[in-house]
């Protein structure tokens, strides 16, 4: 049996949280043990994608709850509701990081057993490489923005692990500590500029930000290429989790019966839903000639 896509971006939520929780524990063993403050910075960072993929799981199953007496429209901002709060956990860890790292550039301290560190990355970033693509898919093949987020976090994830393994090697060859907390600051700002654009990203829809310049093209051709539409105006497109919202006024001929115009109404919601998925659509239909003389009659 396939799988539905609520079931599937839930199987990959529930995968980001065990890989997550796997490394915070790797990270924040082996952190503490050899004294690293950029590889207890990474901990607070799988921390934090840990929080997130708590976040992204529970709003990935509430968002496509179907509508309700008290949310006629659904519960697809969830989506981006859980990525604002997983922003904001992303902003707050990155705040920490620069905090103790600049303490230990001030109060520098030896880091011991290096190499393990090195290997706890390297493990951290093969992890964070599989989970994440698998991630990106699932949010592609189902449009979540709450897995898309949480893939860019273990994306970002791979990068500062090697970073971190990178300023563990500077460390082991130079016997040079201060690239410990150094490493860790360049960790910091990666995850400062991660939390920005997905806090921002989040916000269009809350916003209720119209949908991609591409996606409202493709909704214009299809209105503009029906014989039997003669004008047409107010479209207005907004998404609200993997879910579109399109409504728009077309004009027909004043002679049309109510029978032929609600089955054009009915075909042009078909072929809307044609091109774009997860689409919910509302069609007002007026008299063409009957609302040119309503616009002359009353001009503002």
């Amino acid at each position: 049996m396939q799988a539905t896509p609520t079931t599937e971006k839930t199987q990959a939520a529930r995968l980001s949280i065990v890989s997550n929780l796997f490394l915070v524990a790797l990270k924040l063993g082996v952190g503490l043990t050899i004294g690293s403050v950029a590889v207890i910075s990474e901990a607070i960072h799988s921390a934090t994608d840990l929080l997130a993929a708590l976040i992204a799981f529970f709003a990935v199953r509430a968002s496509d709850t179907p509508p309700d007496e008290e949310h006629p429209f659904g519960h697809g901002k969830m989506e981006s509701l859980s990525g604002v709060l997983e922003a904001l956990l992303i902003l707050a860890a990155g705040g920490y990081i620069v905090h103790e790292s600049i303490h230990a550039l001030l109060h520098p301290q030896e880091t011991q057993q290096v190499m393990w560190g090195i290997l706890v990355m390297g493990i951290s970033a093969v992890v964070n490489i599989v989970v994440s693509r698998y991630l990106f898919r699932v949010a592609r093949e189902t449009d979540s923005l709450a897995l898309e987020a949480d893939a860019h976090h273990l994306q970002i994830d791979v990068w500062t692990s090697l970073g971190v393994l990178v300023g563990l090697g500077l460390v082991a060859i130079t016997g040079e500590n201060r690239f410990d907390p150094i490493v860790a600051l360049v960790v910091a700002l990666f995850i400062l500029r991660t939390g920005w654009m997905i806090l921002v990203a989040a916000c269009r829809p809350l916003l209720d930000e119209r949908l991609p310049e591409e996606e409202v093209r493709q909704v214009q051709a299809v209105i503009a290429n029906n014989p039997d539409i003669l004008g047409w105006h107010k479209l207005r497109t907004r998404k609200s989790g993997s879910h579109r919202h399109i409504d728009v006024h077309i004009q027909v001929d004043d002679e049309m019966s109510l029978r032929e115009a609600h089955r054009l109404t009915e075909a042009l919601e078909d072929d809307i839903r044609a091109t774009l998925p997860n689409v919910h659509v509302v069609i007002h239909t007026e008299p063409y000639e009957e609302e040119l003389r309503h616009h002359q009659d009353n001009p503002h």
